[in-house]
């Protein structure tokens, strides 16, 4: 199945949003997975999973998060909050010709605490989340990522882009990245080096954890299929997937072994398997559903 691919900037409140449209050949009546990127991600670093989620007949639509890739980078970091980002991402959507429930939201790492606070809208049909989290539940230790947020943003803009991606990628959260083939290596490291200082300095200060709202205490309100992914060596964030799978009326926790933090590179092939086997999952639901209510 041939997929066309679209490069789109969308003004949106103000803000120029950039991202990538899939189609697959045939698009009457595919599900829509809309796909949120991490911290110093874009579109783009999802690299081939787009075009294998289109060719599996999905619309695809990937986005460029606020200060990221070729969207805007405001100067308020109060731009970059979650408030703003969920009304972004819900206007950029109605552009689309998107409707409420017709949308699937997969977020990663960043992008899924975004995914997460946009998920209580009920615009979206379900939500896929990989290595997220609901933000800090403790005042003290959110007010510690916050001041360690604001030091690092900072860095960004006393150093520039390069020294900081040097550091980034020593985190042990992405100590298991060293196994992927020095090609993707490569590309990864080019794609975060494509971003701007003043995004990254903005995100972290706006959307950082620090800053965000816990969502904890609410997870047991949200009334929708959620999927929760997370890698076997990432051990925090299988943690806080096990945590948030016991509050979520409606989940489930896929643990994939010898992945870290970045599923979606790490073992791609099982990741598109968990992906298009709930996506599919929800087909079935839905199509069922239609059938019942049209029965006499």
């Amino acid at each position: 199945m041939k997929v066309q691919v679209e490069r789109l900037f969308l003004q949106v409140n103000g803000l120029h949003l950039s991202l990538l449209q899939l189609h697959p050949t045939k698009p009457q009546n595919c599900p829509v997975l809309v796909l949120l990127h991490g911290f110093t991600g874009s579109a783009l670093g999802w690299g081939s999973l787009l075009e294998e989620l289109a060719t599996a007949g999905l619309s695809i639509v990937a986005l460029d998060l606020h200060g990221h890739g070729l969207s805007d980078a405001p100067s308020d970091p109060e731009r970059y909050s979650m408030e703003h980002c969920r009304a972004d991402l819900l206007e950029a959507l109605r552009q689309l010709g998107i409707a409420p429930g017709e949308a699937i939201l997969l977020g990663y790492s960043l992008g899924g605490r975004i995914a997460l606070y946009c998920a209580f809208s009920g615009f979206f049909r379900a939500l896929i989340l990989e290595s997220a989290s609901a933000g800090i539940a403790d005042p003290q230790e959110r007010e510690e990522r916050r001041r360690q947020d604001e030091e690092l943003a900072a860095s960004i803009e006393r150093e520039g882009v390069a020294a900081f991606v040097a550091r980034w990628e020593q985190q042990p959260l992405f100590a298991s990245q060293q196994r992927l083939p020095e090609e993707l290596r490569a590309a990864l490291r080019a794609q975060r080096l494509a971003n701007r200082a003043e995004g990254l300095a903005g995100s972290l200060r706006g959307v950082g954890t620090g800053v965000q709202p816990p969502l904890y205490a609410r997870l047991p309100e949200l009334q929708l299929p959620v999927l929760l992914i997370c890698g076997a060596l990432d051990e925090k964030f299988c943690a806080i997937g096990r945590e948030m799978a016991a509050l979520l009326p409606q989940a489930r926790l896929a643990i994939v072994p010898e992945a870290g933090h970045t599923v979606h590179l790490e073992q791609p092939a099982r990741f598109l398997e968990l992906v298009l086997s709930f996506c599919s999952a929800l087909s079935i639901s839905s199509g069922s559903q239609r059938n019942a209510a049209a029965a006499p």
